[in-house]
């Protein structure tokens, strides 16, 4: 059987130049990407991926014009209330990571819903990363790590990589095993930095509303291609007892 990532992270890239090319607002770009959206999460379900990370607003995204962010905050509130029924239905478990202090306080109020409403389920796990920041997530971690130092509760020689992991927005997901980035660009803009330090980077030429089924077809038999090493010797690979991956899981397929 062809092997799957167990973690899919996505950098929606592309849908300003996708209205651009198409002569309509960049509004009418994002509402577009609801579709490639809707898709990818429906495919890592139906495949037994058991996470997919979204990346749909960064925190240097507010410096864009206030029209341009305002018109997305509104299309979150909006998608959110339309998709909620059938991601639940799914058994999809919702999640969202970032700083959500900055997002108007009836955004806030339907996030707080759907992660209480979709909690319990046991189908994917889907992470939507909004105002975050890979180094305001390393940031943040630190900051707590440091108020416990500083209330005696921990020493700083306590603090390892599993503690500081444990304070991240991703604590308890599996580390990213595939980054996709559409619209062409080669980078990963800030996005989970500690969480893909082994991760396979995949670029796609697409813009994000013509990604499909196909494309994200060839991002997983890329994936399925790759040699996991891990910082190991192929010889180290070939004998399974002595396999480990940085997440602490011996033996993990795949690597």
């Amino acid at each position: 059987m062809t092997q799957l990532p167990r973690h899919v992270a996505i950098i929606m890239d592309g849908n300003g130049r996708w209205a651009q090319s198409q002569g309509v607002p960049r509004a009418a770009g994002h509402r577009a990407g609801l579709k490639p959206t809707r898709m990818s999460i429906q495919e890592c379900a139906r495949r037994g991926i058991e996470a997919l990370t979204l990346f749909a607003f960064s925190s240097e995204n507010w410096n864009r014009p206030a029209d341009e962010v305002s018109s997305l905050m509104n299309l979150f509130v909006d998608s959110l209330d339309r998709e909620i029924d059938e991601l639940h239905a799914s058994r999809v478990r919702v999640r969202f990571i970032g700083d959500r202090k900055q997002l108007a306080v009836r955004l806030q109020t339907r996030i707080a819903a759907a992660e209480q409403r979709t909690g319990d389920n046991d189908g994917l796990r889907l992470q939507i990363a909004m105002s975050y920041g890979g180094r305001w997530d390393i940031v943040q971690a630190a900051q707590e790590l440091a108020r416990q130092c500083s209330s005696g509760s921990i020493r700083p020689a306590d603090i390892d990589e599993a503690r500081f992991a444990a304070h991240m927005q991703l604590a308890g997901v599996p580390e990213v095993d595939l980054m996709i980035r559409t619209g062409g660009e080669q980078r990963i803009s800030n996005f989970l930095l500690w969480h893909a330090a082994y991760a396979e980077l995949y670029f796609s030429a697409m813009l994000w509303p013509q990604f499909d089924v196909a494309e994200l077809e060839a991002a997983l038999s890329f994936f399925a291609g790759r040699e996991r090493r891990f910082g190991l010797t192929q010889a180290q690979l070939s004998d399974p007892a002595g396999r480990s991956d940085p997440a602490g899981q011996p033996g993990r397929a795949g690597q």
